[in-house]
């Protein structure tokens, strides 16, 4: 069994004030199936590149075989090309019999090979690209977030696929999808990086036990702290107070040859040792405390204040139908939505989910049939689409005429540090994109929350955070969402296309 070796890697971006990783040592076996966990901006894409050999770092990573990276990059000017064509380029060494069959498994069509890669819906894209990446057999694979974007249907076939694969790191904040595919879990943590035998669902339990031994040793700490200096500070009293009646007379009737002045000194010497003890016990248990919560995630409570609307149904659809150009995708659609429901659409990709939002926020969509709509409903959308978030925080505060303040500590709740509000928002990583149109949407007053894809990036703890804002608050929302057991846990009324 083969080992991959990561000994004292430190690594910086020469524009940054921290290290992003500093000393890492562990050791993986390349059979494994990893899981790879993390808050986002915290290294994870950072970590797959270095491995890949595209940063100069410090330390050592020793493998026995290469690496090889999911997605492939795509020049604009390719994409035009037959899908045929852009697999030479991603390996031209590729053997087309081991492409076919991982196709065949994937159950992709290998005619589709021989099309303009641009006209690939975007699961069969990321279906051809598995298939190339698990054709190099001779590889250990680096897998970024390949579900992003894939409908239901998507996810389940790419999850069956690599059920029956090993020797690969997966980057994926899909808890469902990470308890189906992965046998061990990698996680940066705050403070290292950790490895662990079992799925995700394994790993958060054992994490919640550690996360609450330790916050319950860290009071006990911080009690017995306490206790202790006030014992110090008591014995330290006793024994200057002892010491000042070394001069002085002798006490009326004592005998002359018991020398009070020696015995008085020893007292005040066990006084003082007494002390010494109870501190060098204090320093002990300080230590103890100084290695705990470390590595505990923090996760305060978002907070939402949508605007009360006075009708029951804001949006009301009969016989809908909506068209992409000129091809009818949305047909015979019904739709009521009341105050306070969470309405998920579902749907493969390309049945119209994200026509029929935008036709409801306003835009240009030819449609037939009956869509309400009233003027008067004020409307927080956030888009999947981050691509066009460039410039500073405050210019994009601005624009959008939110309270920065808010927006900021909304941030912060989502584990931003201070630092990242002075970067350019271009250089964010896909998450961190993700969460400013979260952060926004959450300082909008509104009536009806549209959200197109959110967690879409977005890591494991800030799903949590706002499935419980959700949950908590009520909002009048609509939802594209493809993650199982976020669905589960908030769906009240599905619509599927």
């Amino acid at each position: 069994m083969a080992q991959i070796r990561v000994n004292d890697l430190t690594f910086y971006y020469e524009d940054s004030y921290d290290n992003i990783f500093e000393n890492v040592s562990f050791e993986i076996d390349t059979d494994w199936k990893l899981g790879f966990i993390g808050r986002n901006g915290r290294g994870k894409t950072t970590f797959l590149k270095l491995l890949m050999g595209q940063y100069e770092y410090r330390g050592t990573i020793k493998a026995p075989m290469a690496f090889e990276y999911f997605p492939y990059q795509i020049a604009a000017a390719d994409k035009s090309k037959n899908v045929i064509d852009i697999i030479e380029k991603w390996d031209a060494s590729y053997e087309l019999w081991k492409v076919c069959r991982e196709l065949n498994l994937l159950e992709i069509e290998a005619d589709l090979l021989y099309q303009p890669f641009e006209l690939l819906s975007g699961g069969e894209q990321t279906k051809i690209m598995l298939a190339v990446l698990f054709a190099k057999e001779d590889a250990f694979l680096l897998i970024d977030e390949p579900t992003n974007h894939l409908d239901m249907a998507g996810r389940r076939q790419i999850k069956d696929y690599l059920c029956h694969k090993k020797g690969f790191i997966l980057v994926s904040h899909d808890r469902w999808f990470l308890d189906a595919c992965v046998d061990h879990v990698l996680v940066i943590n705050k403070a290292n990086i950790t490895v662990s035998r079992g799925n995700f669902s394994q790993w958060w339990d054992n994490k919640q036990r550690e996360d609450a031994h330790e916050l319950a040793e860290n009071e006990r700490l911080k009690k017995d702290i306490n206790k202790m200096t006030k014992a110090a500070r008591q014995a330290s009293s006793w024994a200057d107070k002892v010491e000042s009646t070394k001069i002085g007379k002798k006490a009326a009737g004592q005998e002359k040859s018991l020398d009070r002045r020696a015995y008085i000194g020893e007292k005040s010497r066990r006084m003082q040792m007494r002390r010494k003890n109870i501190e060098g016990r204090q320093q002990k248990a300080i230590s103890e405390k100084g290695d705990l919560l470390k590595n505990i995630e923090q996760t305060s409570e978002l907070q939402l204040n949508a605007l009360e609307y006075h009708k029951e149904v804001l949006i009301r659809a009969r016989d809908l139908a909506l068209y992409y150009g000129e091809r009818k995708v949305v047909a015979d659609l019904a739709i009521e939505l009341n105050v306070g429901e969470c309405l998920f659409l579902k749907g493969k990709n390309g049945s119209g989910k994200t026509t029929l939002i935008k036709k409801i926020i306003g835009q240009d969509i030819k449609a037939t049939g009956t869509l309400e709509v009233p003027p008067s409903l004020k409307i927080s959308y956030v888009s999947q689409d981050t691509s066009f978030l460039k410039g500073s925080l405050s210019d994009f505060v601005e624009a959008s005429r939110i309270d920065e303040v808010l927006f900021r500590a909304l941030l912060r709740k989502m584990d931003f540090d201070r630092e990242q509000f002075d970067k350019k928002l271009e250089d964010y990583s896909s998450g961190q994109k993700k969460k400013v149109l979260l952060a926004k949407s959450l300082c909008e007053r509104a009536h009806l929350y549209i959200w197109d894809e959110p967690l879409n990036y977005i890591d494991i703890f800030s799903r949590m955070q706002i499935e419980d804002l959700i949950k908590k608050f009520r909002p009048t929302m609509i939802v594209i969402e493809h993650d199982k057991i976020f669905m589960d846990k908030l769906v009240k009324k599905v619509v599927e296309l």
